[in-house]
């Protein structure tokens, strides 16, 4: 193994307390024919300096937008995807960090696999000390190669828990830098819509939540920017009606929830939740009830 060069892309900003831990994950996981590209994204904290004893080093190379400006995730991870040789690429955020084996597990896949075009396994949540706060996905997890599905649901992490041929970015282009969040489920379902997929029950990575993390600090944007995802995905692909129906709830739900959590525009949360529950009034039952919980 290690013939085939892997390409991982890490966008950076502001993540000081994490981008040591970050990198090692990469460098120690004893696959060596690997290139680790990392565009700092206008950092304040100090991070990118961590990342400049690296790529003195060698071990990384380190990329900067014009004038050092803050041009967000997808304009990072586009930057740096220009830049990539690899024929495999995995994308990680700057706070996750990989599990031993994880790269090796996965370019094997591939390797045996050429009509697959992304594999993903399972992974951790974590705090911000490294703590486990539950699982992400479970072996029991079957893999449908259905975009239905990613559409609706978006059950599985492109950064830190996937590995991607090159040839199926080259075939649905670049990030959608006009999504300041979100861009990664957006690339999700693209992909999905021109190649088949894969689910290795590993565990590969961990996902970090803590209060600075996008994932809880800018929610309300996320999911506004879904219904941006929605549309575009509708005009693409013959997604099946219901899907689109059931996800314009989910989106709904998720800001209508975001908007309470922040003791923001709280006539517009009270009409969202109504209009979540009108749209999918099956699904929202069995949430209130706990039966269920929505990922994505």
């Amino acid at each position: 193994m290690d013939n085939k060069l892997i390409s991982v892309l890490i966008s950076l900003y502001n993540r000081a307390d994490y981008i040591n831990e970050t990198i090692n994950s990469i460098l120690n996981q004893g696959y060596k024919n690997i290139e680790v590209i990392i565009v700092d994204d206008g950092s304040t904290d100090g991070g990118d300096l961590i990342v400049q004893e690296f790529a003195a080093s060698g071990k990384v190379f380190l990329l900067r937008h014009a004038n050092n400006e803050n041009k967000g995730q997808a304009a990072s991870l586009n930057l740096g995807l220009k830049h990539t040789t690899g024929d495999y690429i995995a994308i990680l955020d700057s706070d996750d960090v990989f599990l031993p084996g994880k790269l090796l597990n996965q370019a094997e896949f591939l390797d045996k696999h050429p009509e697959i075009g992304l594999v993903y396994g399972m992974g951790h949540a974590i705090n911000s000390t490294g703590q486990v706060i539950y699982d992400i996905l479970s072996e029991n997890h079957i893999e449908t190669n259905d975009p239905n599905a990613i559409l609706l649901n978006c059950y599985f992490h492109l950064p830190g828990g996937a590995l991607t041929r090159k040839t199926a970015y080259d075939q649905v282009g670049s990030f959608n830098e006009s999504l300041r969040s979100g861009a990664d489920h957006d690339m999700q379902i693209r992909i999905a819509e021109k190649t088949n997929f894969a689910f290795q029950p590993i565990r590969v990575y961990c996902y970090r939540r803590h209060p600075e993390s996008l994932s809880i600090g800018a929610t309300e944007g996320m999911w506004r920017n879904g219904f941006t995802i929605l549309h575009n995905a509708a005009q693409r692909y013959s997604y099946h009606p219901s899907i689109l129906r059931k996800r314009k709830a989910v989106l709904n739900f998720r800001l209508g929830k975001a908007l309470l959590t922040n003791r923001k525009n709280l006539i517009e949360a009270l009409y969202r939740l109504i209009i979540s529950g009108l749209l999918d009034p099956f699904r929202a039952f069995s949430i209130l009830l706990g039966k269920e919980k929505i990922n994505g």
